[in-house]
């Protein structure tokens, strides 16, 4: 088949899964790619609520976007992660949490505005119970046609690549959090 046979398709899913580093810094450079294209896009966070350096980035370059950049942080921190879990939040806060942070992420994929939406961190809010693999069709099934959707985090369920277009397995190789290093501001958040 020759080059000029192919199609482009109007938009796509885009799943970032894995055990290895590397899946929200991918969709940030899909962020900058669309940014750069001069598309509107949406990054809609789950989970994450402490101080990350994609939170300051996108403050920081929110006001050179205008409206052509939306950011929305939900959830409420690591859920069932043992020590690395807040001992503050209750189970109905990060479910209430997630219910907001999806709700958000709907009206963004269904509303036609943006080009691009970026669901960071919602496979684990997935894999973790807070929202259904009903929820996250329903996202993909309500997109607007010219919506592009990524989806990030670990544990995407394989029963689910049937409804996307592309999905990269980020593989760990090595990590020093194995040999009991803490995560490195500026690398790994």
């Amino acid at each position: 088949m020759a080059f000029e046979d192919f199609q482009t398709k109007q938009s796509v899913v885009i799943v970032y899964t894995g055990e290895g580093k590397g899946k929200t810094s991918a969709a940030l450079g899909l962020l900058t790619r669309a940014l750069g294209t001069r598309w509107n896009v949406a990054f809609i966070q789950f989970i994450k609520h402490w101080g990350v350096g994609e939170h300051v980035f996108l403050r920081d370059i929110s006001p050179l976007f205008k409206d052509q950049l939306y950011f929305y942080k939900g959830g409420k921190g690591f859920y069932k992660a043992g020590e690395l879990s807040e001992k503050h939040i209750s189970e109905a806060q990060h479910k209430q949490a997630a219910k907001e942070t999806y709700a958000e992420a709907l009206k963004a994929v269904s509303s036609g505005k943006y080009e691009l939406v970026i669901c960071d961190e919602i496979n684990n809010a997935l894999h973790d119970g807070l929202i259904s693999e009903k929820q996250v069709v329903n996202l993909i099934k309500n997109k607007a046609p010219n919506t592009n959707l990524c989806f990030t985090g670990r544990n995407f369920p394989k029963e689910l690549l049937e409804h996307v277009d592309i999905a990269t397995d980020m593989t760990k190789i090595k990590h020093h959090f194995d040999d009991q290093f803490l995560a490195n501001r500026g690398i790994d958040f």
